[in-house]
This record gives structure tokens, C-alpha cells and sequence, in this order.
């Protein structure tokens, strides 16, 4: 949550930030960066110090597209800058544990995007890290964006309120089409080893993290099924060779919340006509509520309590100032985009730095949704066995 400054009196100390990856969620990093200074009045000035990429000029090029001030080729290069404070880890699922773990203990922030990392031991020695770093004054989060849609924050209070009473259900599907067509190439996206798992870690990390931000309570328990449709693709340049896709297209799993709740999800990325269609319905004894990304500025919301003849879903627009992180923009009715979710996300980690308080999501919140995804994985495995998911100890 943004928490209201009061006009400083001279310019806020800089922040040095250093990104290592510049494709599509460098690009939105940038974007969140480049921004939140001009939106929101911080503590602290990020500066957009430096971005790694392998490519010497594509890094270039992408530096100057971007706004960042220097380009790097090496990762370690970037993290030992001295002007450096925070490094931002925006790789592929492979690299996030290495970088994240020598950036904490080479004295910067981090924040890395989810999934945390490719296994529970990548991300269980990434909190290790992170629980040290904290000891020294670093601090680290992972990139859960959508917890950054207003409607979505604001979904939260509600549910915190106690508006929807205890809750009964969580269902959430989270659906993509880009791979539907058979002949959508291998990417580094398709194989295990760069990307742990397909719709299930790409997608269902999202929709888990949301779902449990959301009813305010973990899963303890899966069940699932994976399912890959289209095991070969052709390979990128069109020479005619194919490549084994190693990972699921789909996940279906249902469990239940550490409350009691019991909750379902459904992730694709072969889902004809839907785009990106996140949604999330929590249905208590007080009321019900219901967000859908594709339409990020509206949450749906029931109250139980009214009489018969005034009950139904009614739609909230999500514009107003006292909304989740809307004084930083427009007037009322004047909707947010995706990329807003981004700079509330660097917003939020700004101040946490500047107050020397721990940002949410945490590292050990990553590892969470980690054994999440590993539960059904294991399940899905041994044809959908009810799988605990080990709780943080």
C-alpha cells in the first residue's frame, strides 16, 4: 500500500537500480522505474543506473530505448557498481537463485520476478539469503505484480474488513492462447531446465499468489493434473528441426485453504480467444467478490447481508483517490493499465527501503507459492493424490 509524504524539503537521496534482463518484463520494469518518481512522492530517487544483457549492442540499444543510463554484459559487473543499490532480476527462472543470492550478499536489494525460482531448494536458499541480507540492512521481494491492481488491493481490504465474512470457496483461472497454434516456435518459455515449468509456474504462480493474498490464507493440501498437447515445435529461424517441449501447456488442481476454504485452479496457455484472463472469485458467508484482469479497473462485489430484493453482484470502478495507490494518477473514471502495476511496485519497495521495513510479497512468500507449484507437480505425478504442501517452518 502507497503511504501519503509530505512535500520534501530538498531532493530525496538517490537509488541506484541495476536490471539484468531487458525482454518483455524488463521492458515493464523499465516502465515502473522510469515512472514512479513522476507519480508518487518518494524518499528516495530511483536512479535507472544500469541493464545486462549478453548482446553488447542489442543491451545498448535496449539501454537507450529503455532510459537506462549504462549497459552491461556481465551480471556480476552490474551487481559490483558502485552506483548500484538494488539490483532487479528480470531473467529467465534458471539465473533468479545465482543473481538474487550474490547481488544480497554483495550489500544490495534485490527484487527478483516470480516464479522466485525453478525448484524449492533454488528458492529455499534464496530466503536463507534473503534472512541474512536482512540482518545487514538489505532487503529483498519478489515481483508479484497483480498484487498491485487497485481493484485487486482493494479486494483485499474488503476481505480484511471481514466484508465477505469467513470464506468458503476460492476459484481462479488463469488463461492464455499464445501456444494454440501447434506451429508457435520453442522458446526458452517450452523447456524445463530455463523455465522449471510451463502454465503452471508462468501462470499458476500468479494465480496461486493472488488467490491466497486474496482470502488471506495459504493452501495446505493440492491435487492435480498436468497436461502438455503439443510435446514437439519447430525451432526459431525456420530451419525445419523441432524441439521436445518438456514442460505442461495446462494445470488443473483444487485443495484447500489453511482456513478451510476450499479452492480450485485452472491455468493454459493454449486457451483459444482468451489473452490474458486472470480471475479470482472468493465467496464468503457475508458476501462474495470477483476481479478479472481483463477488466483490471472493476471488482464485482456481493453483499450477503442486504435483503433479498436488493442482492446481486454490483460493479465497483476502482477510480476513486482513496482507492489502492489511485493519488498518483487521474481523476475518477480514468482507468489504469497493466503497466501502472509496475511502477506501485516499485513504489511500494522504494519506501519499504527508505523505512527499513520488509516489503510484501517476501522471498519466504516466493517459496510458498514454490511448494504450491511443486505439490502439484508431485501429485499430478502420483495421478492426482492429495499432496500437502510443507508449510514454512
Amino acid at each position: 500500500m502507497p503511504h501519503e509524504t509530505d512535500e520534501p524539503d530538498s531532493a530525496p537521496p538517490p537509488l541506484g537500480v541495476g536490471m539484468v534482463g531487458y525482454a518483455f518484463m524488463g521492458q515493464a520494469h523499465s516502465q515502473g522505474w522510469r515512472t514512479v518518481g513522476r507519480a508518487f512522492r518518494l524518499p528516495l530517487d530511483p536512479v535507472m543506473a544500469a541493464v545486462c544483457g549478453r548482446d553488447p549492442q542489442a543491451v545498448r540499444a535496449a539501454a537507450d530505448r529503455l532510459g537506462w543510463a549504462a549497459a552491461e554484459t556481465e551480471w556480476r559487473a552490474l551487481i559490483n557498481r558502485d552506483d548500484v543499490q538494488l539490483v532487479d532480476v528480470c531473467t529467465p527462472g534458471d539465473s533468479h537463485a545465482e543473481i538474487a543470492v550474490e547481488a544480497l550478499a554483495a550489500g544490495k536489494h534485490v527484487l527478483c520476478e516470480k516464479p522466485l525460482a525453478n525448484s524449492v531448494g533454488e528458492a529455499e536458499a534464496m530466503v536463507a539469503a534473503a534472512e541474512a541480507a536482512k540482518e545487514r540492512g538489505q532487503l529483498a521481494m519478489v515481483g508479484f505484480n497483480y498484487r498491485r491492481v487497485p481493484a485487486a488491493a482493494f479486494a483485499r481490504q474488503l476481505v480484511a474488513e471481514g466484508r465477505l465474512g469467513e470464506i468458503r470457496h476460492v476459484r481462479a483461472h488463469y488463461l492464455q492462447d499464445w501456444l494454440v497454434d501447434p506451429q508457435a516456435p520453442m522458446a526458452w518459455r517450452l523447456r524445463k531446465e530455463t523455465a522449471g515449468s510451463g502454465a503452471l509456474g508462468d501462470l499458476g504462480a500468479h494465480a496461486v499468489d493472488l488467490a491466497q493474498y486474496l482470502a488471506g490464507s495459504p493452501l495446505s493440501w493440492v491435487s492435480g493434473q498436468l497436461e502438455t498437447f503439443v510435446t514437439e515445435r519447430p525451432l526459431p529461424g525456420g530451419d525445419g528441426g523441432t524441439g521436445t517441449v518438456t514442460v505442461d501447456d495446462t494445470a488443473l488442481f483444487h485443495g484447500r485453504t489453511a482456513a478451510g476454504a476450499l479452492a480450485s485452479f485452472e491455468v493454459s496457455r493454449v486457451a483459444a480467444g482468451r489473452k490474458n484472463a486472470l480471475t479470482i472469485e472468493l465467496n464468503g458467508t457475508l458476501g462474495s467478490l470477483r476481479f478479472d484482469l481483463e477488466r483490471l479497473n472493476e471488482l464485482e462485489f456481493h453483499d450477503n447481508t442486504l435483503a433479498e430484493r436488493e442482492a446481486g453482484f454490483r460493479r465497483i470502478l476502482v477510480t476513486e483517490a482513496d482507492h489502492p495507490y489511485l493519488e498518483g494518477w487521474w481523476p475518477p473514471g480514468h482507468g489504469l493499465g497493466y503497466e501502472h502495476t509496475f511502477t506501485h511496485q516499485a513504489a511500494d519497495l522504494i519506501r519499504a527501503i527508505a523505512g527499513r521495513t520488509e516489503p510484501a510479497p517476501t522471498f519466504a512468500d516466493g517459496l510458498q507459492v514454490q511448494r504450491v507449484l511443486a505439490a502439484v507437480e508431485e501429485s499430478a505425478a502420483k495421478n492426482g493424490v492429495h499432496t500437502p504442501v510443507v508449510p514454512l517452518g
